[in-house]
């Protein structure tokens, strides 16, 4: 960061880089906010409230921007914020351009921001011709005079929400006209911090004019101003850069008149302020603190010592005391997410040690250690409990990943020309964070592959008895232990022909006997496109293939589901989380296996004669009327028995990709949670393993992949 950043911002007594995080991540969030209500716009009815938020949103990128010196970002969301007035005046008409412009401007609003944060000394992009943009919207349209122009905000909904600025530099408030005011800043431990208050009507255009007047105390500035907006409006403004508590604001006539009435700001002995009651002309002026400013409710926020006098707080009217508006408290707080992947590998080890302490005291009399087995059933009570907790720290909902789509979308179908209207369900599924990082970019492959190649051109649309506009529809659910995230359209669907010819042209072997899943499943092969144009957007069939090995590197599965004419759906199937589990610990031989206990169904006793022998020496039993295929452990592991007469006579059913199978076990060891260790970047991917854990005894058992035995059973 520049020097100039400090200097500008904090004056050189208060180091503001320390609030840098803080401001780049609420930046980041209105910003992503204001795209997101951009695009749920209706231009058609746009009304107040949705105007009014995206305002909002824009100002306080633009105030905190301000507020820290930077210049760039500053001078862009200022202009956005000039054509947002107009919008929520209803001065001018809000159409597709200008949503348009704003988006643009909003991304590189984003790339400035990422410059800075990172501390770029580069070129910075050019934002002018953005800002060209806007001002002939700006500009292009002659004002409306509007009645309901003003909206003004209670005052929780401005704690709870970045700070508005309510008609500031706007048309003047017609019913009020120009006012004459006296403001007084302090007492400020260095008076030239209110310097930016002055610069403040220097930079926004009608908001009025301002110049420095003699102040009786050193460490409080007077200006004298004559401005249409209101106070509450000001308080708002100012409160950037200087606490609401150290402003108040007079008329001018009237503080002349109450001069030699000792009704004052400030009255009593220099250096003591004490507030005295005030008149009733005065007590609407002066706001009690509501904690307006930018990092209200931010951790590491500046704050004013408690020592420190604040005499506004204590003005009060004739009629009602003026008490202080309750702090809210903060919902949320930021941690690194590197301080909860230790806090989750600390979790797994404790786990293990429980599962230790567990094993080791089986053998203990429960007469004679009564208090320590009791102790250890409360241990293994508050472990499992305290995981729980922990894990759900790193689970976020699918909201997060479905959020970035409609933008994507949106430009995705202005390019090709299409109408879409995209459709989420199941928004507050959660997922572990680490997975939801993961999965992100397969599901834009796959969202990306409907609007291209699913989705048809408006006119093919009618001219298929369909409606011109396409819908995406993107769904999330929980089944079982795995989360099934679909991706869906109402489309052209696959064509089994064209697929197969392309297959053949390729040297792929394949037949006209295939089933459909079979045929569907040949997109995912490298370098696959059935496109017969290769555009900037797809064709080039390097898509799919990265999705389905993405995916299976997640120990997830991909599925497609078609009909020609009709659409598509793509289901995308995995794990909740990679970090613990609990599990079911199976015996072959002297082998102990674990299987993910949400893929268990039930486990039985097979009977003699149960199992049948079918063509090329599968097996299959019969489970209540319904033949299921039968895995033997021992054969795929080819575990050595040393007990000859010994035979897995434990049969145990476990369900993956909709699908059941029986494995054949020697017996059933017991539940357990257990901590998963990748397998693959310890030493190497094994058929029909998806990982491995540390028993309570420190040996090693394998987790067996449900799914990859299902997929076993079928060919």
């Amino acid at each position: 960061m520049s020097e100039t950043h400090q200097d500008s911002s904090s004056g050189g007594d208060i180091d503001l880089s320390q609030f840098y995080q803080i401001f780049f991540e609420e930046a980041g969030e209105n910003l992503d906010l204001m795209e997101q209500m951009l695009l749920n716009l209706n231009l058609e009815t746009a009304d107040d409230e949705e105007l009014n938020g995206i305002f909002r949103c824009a100002h306080s990128v633009k105030g905190g921007a301000a507020t820290f010196g930077f210049s760039d970002v500053a001078e862009l969301t200022h202009k956005m914020e000039s054509l947002l007035d107009k919008l929520r005046r209803h001065e001018i008409q809000p159409n597709a351009a200008m949503v348009d412009v704003l988006l643009e401007s909003a991304d590189a609003s984003r790339s400035l921001l990422a410059r800075h944060q990172t501390g770029d000394d580069g070129e910075a992009p050019s934002t002018s011709g953005l800002v060209t943009r806007i001002s002939a919207f700006v500009s292009g349209t002659a004002p409306a005079p509007s009645a309901a122009a003003k909206v003004s905000a209670p005052v929780s909904q401005a704690v709870a929400a970045p700070p508005t600025v309510a008609q500031v530099g706007a048309a003047p408030v017609k019913e009020k006209g120009e006012r004459s005011l006296e403001i007084r800043i302090g007492p400020l431990e260095r008076p030239e911090q209110a310097d930016d208050i002055q610069e403040l009507f220097r930079d926004i255009p009608g908001l009025g004019q301002i110049k420095s007047v003699a102040s009786d105390r050193k460490d409080v500035r007077v200006f004298s101003v004559e401005t249409s907006s209101t106070d509450e409006d000001l308080l708002d403004l100012f409160a950037f850069h200087v606490s609401r508590e150290h402003i108040a604001i007079t008329a001018a006539e009237s503080k002349q008149e109450q001069k030699d009435s000792g009704y004052g700001f400030f009255d009593g002995a220099a250096g003591s302020p004490v507030a005295p009651p005030v008149a009733e002309a005065l007590a609407p002026s002066v706001a009690p603190a509501t904690g307006f400013g930018f990092f209200d409710g931010s951790p590491g926020a500046p704050s004013t010592p408690q020592s420190e006098p604040k005499p506004v707080a204590k003005v009060a009217s004739k009629t009602a005391p003026a008490t202080p508006a309750a702090q809210p408290e903060a919902a949320t707080i930021r941690v690194a997410i590197s301080k909860v992947d230790q806090l989750i590998n600390l979790v797994g080890e404790l786990v293990i040690t429980q599962a230790m302490l567990a094993q080791n005291s089986r053998a203990l009399d429960p007469a004679v250690y009564q208090q320590l087995l009791t102790g250890l059933a409360d241990l293994d009570r508050n472990t499992r409990d305290l995981q729980e907790s922990v894990m759900s720290i790193r689970m976020i909902p699918m909201s997060i990943v479905f959020s970035r789509f409609p933008r994507m979308l949106r430009d995705l179908a202005g390019k090709l020309g299409k109408k879409v209207d995209f459709v989420t369900q199941g928004e507050a599924t959660e997922l572990d964070k680490g997975l939801v990082e993961k999965i992100t970019d397969p599901l834009t492959h796959l969202v990306r592959n409907s609007c291209d190649h699913g989705v048809e051109m408006p006119a093919d649309r009618l001219a298929a008895g369909k409606s011109e506009v396409g819908t995406i529809t993107l769904s999330a659910s929980h089944q079982g232990g795995s989360i099934v995230i679909e991706v869906r359209d109402d489309g052209r669907g696959l064509s089994r022909e064209k697929i197969l010819n392309k297959a053949r042209e390729r040297g792929l072997d394949v037949s006209d006997q295939m089933s459909d899943g079979d045929v569907w499943q040949l997109i995912f092969a490298p370098g696959f496109s059935t496109a017969e144009v290769v555009t900037d957007v797809s064709g080039r069939g390097v898509g799919m293939d990265v999705v389905k090995r993405n995916i299976a590197a997640l120990n997830g599965t991909v599925e497609i589901d078609s009909s020609e004419g009709y659409g598509m759906r793509v289901s995308v199937r995995l794990p909740l989380t990679l970090a613990i589990m609990d599990g079911m610990s199976v015996g072959v031989g002297g082998e102990v296996y674990i299987l993910p206990l949400s893929s268990v169904v039930e486990s039985f006793q097979v009977k003699a004669g149960a199992v049948s022998t079918v063509g090329q020496g599968s097996q299959l039993v019969k489970v209540r009327d319904e033949y299921m295929p039968v895995i033997e452990l021992e054969k795929v592991f080819q575990i050595p028995r040393f007990d000859n007469d010994k035979t897995s006579d434990i049969m145990v059913v476990v369900e993956a990709d909709g699908s059941r199978v029986v494995l054949l076990v020697d017996e059933l060891l017991g539940q357990q949670q257990v901590v998963v260790k990748n397998l693959e970047s310890n030493y190497r991917k094994v058929p029909n393993v998806s990982g491995a854990t540390i028993l309570g005894d420190g040996k090693v058992a394998l987790i067996l992949d449900t799914g990859a035995l299902v997929r076993r059973s079928r060919h």
